[in-house]
C-alpha cells in the first residue's frame, strides 16, 4: 500500500510539473533567442566603454547581467523598428532595405519568403479559414496545419493548397505539404487556438473537432483573402 501511494504521488507530481516545465522551456527558448539578437550590441557597447570605465565594464560582463542587457537591447531595438515602421521615414528606409535584399540572389529567396509568411499570419479574418486539418503523416491520421497559399495544377487544373504543418512543442519548425484542396478539412479554430493546441501537445484543445469529410466550399477563395 505504501508503494502504491508513493507511485501515485510521484506520477501526480510529474503531471503537475510538466506544464510548468514546458512553459519554462518555451519561454527560455524565446528569451535566449531574443538575447542572442542583442548580444552583439551589448558586446560592442562594453568594448567602447572599456577604456572609459573598466571597473564598471568588468561588473557588467557577468553571465546573467550580460544576458539581461542583451534582452533589454533586443526589446529596445524591436520597439524602435516598430516605431519606425509606422512612420513615413521608416517605411522609406524599410523599402530601401527590401530593395537591397532583393538584389542578393540566395538571401532574396529566404527573406522574401519569410516576409510573406509573417505578413500573411498578421492579416485579419476575411471570411475564409486558414487553420485546417490534413492527413499527415499517412492516411487515417490528422494534424493541424496552416494554409499559406493556393496553387493550380498545370495539367489537370486541380486546385492545390500549400499547408505548413508545425511540430510539437516547438512550432518554429515543421513541414510544408502541398495538398489537394478537397483533401483539406477546414476548422473554425483561430490561429491562437491552434498554436496553443500545438505547444501544449494537444492538452489545450478547443471543444469541437470538425468532421473528417473536407468541405471544399469553405476553402474557396483562400488565395484571394486568407484569414487569421
Amino acid at each position: 500500500m505504501r508503494h502504491f501511494h508513493l507511485q501515485r504521488y510521484l506520477i501526480t507530481g510529474l503531471l503537475t510539473i510538466i506544464p510548468l516545465w514546458v512553459t519554462v522551456a518555451v519561454f527560455g527558448f524565446v528569451l535566449r533567442l531574443l538575447a542572442g539578437i542583442g548580444a552583439p550590441l551589448v558586446e560592442g557597447a562594453l568594448r567602447a566603454l572599456h577604456g572609459v570605465a573598466p571597473d564598471a565594464v568588468a561588473s557588467l560582463e557577468r553571465g546573467w547581467v550580460n544576458n539581461a542587457l542583451a534582452l533589454v537591447a533586443t526589446l529596445l531595438l524591436l520597439y524602435v523598428v516598430g516605431w519606425l515602421a509606422n512612420r513615413v521615414l521608416g517605411r522609406r528606409l524599410l523599402a530601401g532595405f527590401d530593395a537591397v535584399m532583393d538584389r542578393i540572389p540566395m538571401v532574396r529567396t529566404i527573406y522574401d519568403g519569410t516576409k510573406k509568411l509573417t505578413a500573411m499570419m498578421q492579416k485579419k479574418p476575411s471570411g475564409t479559414q486558414r487553420v485546417v486539418l490534413v492527413e499527415f503523416p499517412h492516411p487515417g491520421m490528422r494534424t493541424i496545419g496552416f494554409v499559406t497559399s493556393t496553387l493550380r495544377e498545370q495539367r489537370t487544373g486541380r486546385e492545390m493548397v500549400a499547408v505548413f504543418v508545425p511540430t510539437t512543442p516547438n512550432p518554429t519548425g515543421g513541414y510544408l505539404e502541398i495538398v489537394p484542396l478537397d483533401h483539406v478539412t477546414p476548422t473554425d479554430w483561430t490561429v491562437d487556438q491552434a498554436m496553443a493546441f500545438i505547444i501544449s501537445g494537444g492538452a489545450a484543445a478547443p471543444d469541437n473537432l470538425p468532421p473528417s469529410v473536407p468541405c471544399t466550399t469553405r476553402m474557396a477563395g483562400t488565395a484571394a483573402a486568407p484569414d487569421r
